[in-house]
């Protein structure tokens, strides 16, 4: 019995951090919609007395939950790779392993640049410092923090999505979480292109649409996979 519960618990975290995953991305798009209905569209013009009045004139509060969500979307998808890594057949655990190495210096990168934005960056827009300020605002598409993140996002997260794609088995559930995986991965790999190729529309399809909806996808698609776990079939892996 104890060591059922032990073998379960993989399957219990695996399930509750996907369902936190998809909260997340529930609460980032109620953002994004929020953002688009409460203020205008914001465009970097090079001048940071541009954005210090915009900041000033609109209120920032559905940007820095939109930021919160995807600083902890990073670790609760480090802690849902390691129940998949546990999960998938012995044979396919290096591809887990990897998958999971990529996740967590894409949850490293993105993670600094959303503290930065929620943390240092608010205190200094507070206080009304400017110095230095163009390098590590996310609102400045060419800024050095700009740059980290979207390396995160694109090459990391992309790299991390294909190897566990493939680590699952071919019946329709895994099949349908593998390509969910898949298409997150080659998103993430456009976004970056598009990024290094200054393509705005090509960034913003593939790290919002892209990316949201295939995580959403292979998010709910965990939930049901890890709810249909059984102890004897954790047994019978093993072996």
């Amino acid at each position: 019995m104890h060591a059922s519960s032990r073998n379960m618990l993989f399957a219990r975290v695996g399930f509750w951090s996907a369902l936190l995953i998809i909260l997340l991305f529930v609460v980032f798009t109620i953002c994004f919609v929020g953002i688009a209905l409460t203020s205008p569209l914001f465009r970097w013009t090079g001048n940071l007395s541009d954005y210090f009045a915009f900041v000033n004139d609109n209120n920032q509060f559905f940007q820095n939950l939109a930021r919160l969500s995807m600083l902890l979307f990073g670790p609760l998808f480090i802690i849902l790779l390691n129940s998949i890594h546990e999960f998938v057949q012995h044979s396919k655990k290096y591809l887990t392993r990897v998958s999971i190495h990529l996740a967590v210096i894409f949850a490293a990168l993105s993670g600094i640049n959303y503290f930065v934005q929620l943390t240092a960056i608010r205190f200094q827009i507070a206080e009304g410092e400017s110095a230095g300020l163009q390098y590590f605002l996310q609102a400045n598409p060419h800024s050095i923090i700009s740059a980290i993140n979207i390396l995160g996002f694109s090459l990391f997260l992309g790299l991390a999505s294909l190897f566990v794609a493939a680590a699952f088995e071919h019946n329709r559930l895994e099949r349908i979480i593998a390509i969910a995986f898949a298409v997150n991965g080659i998103a993430c790999l456009l976004g970056g292109l598009g990024y290094a190729l200054e393509n705005d529309v090509l960034v913003f399809i593939t790290l919002n649409f892209g990316l949201g909806g295939a995580i959403v996808i292979a998010a709910v698609g965990l939930c049901i996979l890890f709810r249909r776990v059984k102890p004897a079939e954790i047994q019978a892996q093993a072996m």
